[in-house]
């Protein structure tokens, strides 16, 4: 079981992404919860107020620490040990390894959702255990970054996909992008599915998947290929797909 606590001011945007798909399913299975939190609830005031100018002035609003403490405080109360995140573009980057870590976590993974500007810099020096980012971009707010966190690692809890070997061979899992896939019917608008693939050969088809991948690698994402255990098969193919690519 993986368990998730998300902190939001905007709680429907978290639900409707964990009430679809494959998180549904996961939580139907007992292998994935979540637990909404909406932090205007341990807001202060009649107004719930949960952002506030900056002191120092600037542009825009600051998520005020008080609702955010209140809303740990609340939920450390179950005594349940905990790794609070903060989606950031100051955190760590995030990636498949890092997806298969938090997927093994037995702590409950705990996210704070941002908004505004950011929020008040003590929430991140007294409650936060790590900070995470996923690219060198802004977006409105972290609930968007949370799901894609949870998403990437619930999917990797043993039992959550219907078939195991569907992790294994995704982008990135085995260092490498992902090969091409096809389905019925094998040839739709003039284009036709690759004969390897209809053949029943399954150790010609293995071959040809693992060449793609090194292929598709090789033209988009080159820079893996630094950082990828490769076989001497793989170099093999790897050495004919940069030959064909030079003619």
């Amino acid at each position: 079981m993986l368990h998730c606590e998300i902190l939001t001011i905007f709680p429907a945007m978290i639900e409707a992404y964990v009430g679809e798909s494959i998180l549904a399913r996961a939580a139907a299975k007992g292998l994935f919860s979540a637990t909404v939190v909406n932090i205007r609830d341990f807001a202060p005031g009649k107004h719930r107020s949960t952002d506030d100018s900056p002191y120092g002035g600037g542009a825009g609003m600051v998520m005020k620490p008080e609702p955010v403490f209140n809303a740990i405080e609340y939920l450390r109360a179950d005594g349940a040990a905990r790794r609070v995140i903060l989606p950031s573009p100051q955190g760590r980057r995030f990636d498949q390894r890092m997806a298969e870590e938090l997927a093994a976590e037995t702590r409950t993974l705990t996210f704070i959702c941002g908004r505004y500007e950011g929020i008040d810099e003590r929430v991140r020096m007294a409650l936060v255990d790590d900070e995470v980012s996923l690219g060198d971009f802004v977006i409105t707010g972290g609930e968007l970054a949370s799901l894609a966190i949870i998403d990437a690692s619930v999917r990797l809890v043993p039992g959550v996909l219907g078939d195991e070997r569907s992790s294994e061979v995704d982008s990135f899992s085995w260092g490498l992008l992902d090969y091409p896939h096809y389905t019925r019917p094998p040839v739709y608008s003039g284009m036709a599915v690759p004969d390897v693939l209809l053949s029943g050969d399954h150790r010609k088809i293995e071959i040809w998947r693992r060449g793609e991948a090194l292929r598709n690698t090789l033209l988009k994402r080159p820079d893996l290929l630094d950082k990828t255990v490769l076989t001497d098969e793989d170099a093999r193919l790897l050495k004919r797909l940069k030959e064909e690519e030079a003619q």
